[in-house]
């Protein structure tokens, strides 16, 4: 089942009224980074690649991927997973975002991969909601425990 906007705003720490949708919450950009390096996933290991954050409130991105951290504390129930889909106006510009599997017990200020595929690119303002994030009720083995929980707080 997936919840209503009133239910999933409630475990997102100062959700806008505006933000709240009928199925979910509106998610907006905070900070923007560019990939430095190469990452690599190995069987036993991984690296994450650094990043340099783009400064300012308004970017204008070319065509590539970027980081993008939200805004937005959100944390995830025990009964649900979260999902993250981007809104149809970041459709719409020629941009999108992907996102993996919010598990249950996570919390923290999330980040996706924002491509932009339009060859004039994109511009983008600090708060402007790009994202929609929705709770699907679930059963959990257990509680995300992992390193990115609590990240950008």
């Amino acid at each position: 089942m997936i919840w209503s906007g009133r239910e999933v705003a409630k475990w997102i720490l100062e959700a806008q009224p505006e933000s709240i949708q009928p199925n979910g919450v509106d998610l907006t950009v905070s900070e923007i980074y560019v990939f430095k390096e190469q990452g690599s996933i190995l069987r036993d290991k991984r690296y994450i690649p650094k990043y340099d954050q783009l400064h300012g409130n308004k970017w204008t991105l070319n065509p590539g991927a970027y980081l993008v951290r939200y805004g937005e504390f959100v944390k995830i129930p025990l009964d649900a997973i979260g999902i993250v889909l981007p809104r149809s106006s970041l459709l719409r510009m020629g941009a999108t975002i992907y996102t993996a599997v919010w598990d249950s017990g996570y919390e923290g200020r999330g980040v996706g991969l924002l491509h932009v595929f339009n060859p004039n690119g994109i511009s983008l303002e600090k708060g402007a909601r790009i994202a929609q994030i929705i709770f699907i009720s679930a059963r959990s083995s257990g509680e995300y425990k992992g390193e990115w929980k609590g990240e950008g707080i």
